[in-house]
């Protein structure tokens, strides 16, 4: 057994550090890891890929599922039907439907606020997955937090930008 020293104490709490961090996802595998998004879409739609894509880079580990039952899906998650779009993901007990930018859905999961999900409406240009054209054309969208109180206006973005 060798005596402890400074460098002897480095590695053993590097070492110990390096349990932690977990295999292949090169960030520290603790209770602050983003939890698992799941996302049911249409296998035609090529935007919800973009989505996924934006909440993998933002740190969501992303689980796709292609159903052809997204209706009853978004009807027995409580969707309210003017809320739709094309995708629903559900997310630590959550719902997000459509394309919500990944930094509202941290706020939601950090607040932990008493609500069914979020949703963006539609598809609006500029919005995670839909960027295309000029963004200096892209206009402003509302992320409406929805529930059994009812829906309220969570945060508003042109692109992703919080305005």
């Amino acid at each position: 057994m060798r005596p402890m020293n400074r460098r002897n104490a480095l590695v053993a709490v590097s070492s110990a550090a390096a349990m932690v961090i977990a295999p292949g996802l090169g960030h520290p595998a603790f209770a602050g890891a983003l939890p698992l998004v799941r996302i049911s879409r249409d296998e035609s739609c090529g935007c919800c890929k973009l989505w996924a894509d934006h909440l993998a880079t933002s740190g969501f580990p992303v689980e796709i599922i292609d159903r052809t039952d997204l209706r009853t899906l978004k009807a027995k998650l409580g969707v309210p039907s003017d809320l739709v779009s094309c995708h629903t993901a559900e997310v630590a007990g959550y719902v997000v439907e459509g394309h919500v930018p990944a930094s509202a859905i941290k706020k939601l999961l950090d607040t932990k606020q008493v609500a069914t999900g979020l949703s963006v409406p539609r598809m609006p240009i500029g919005s995670p997955g839909m960027e295309s054209g000029d963004p200096a054309s892209w206009r402003a969208y509302e992320v409406i937090m929805f529930g059994p109180s009812g829906r309220q206006v969570y945060a508003r973005y042109r692109g992703l930008e919080v305005v």
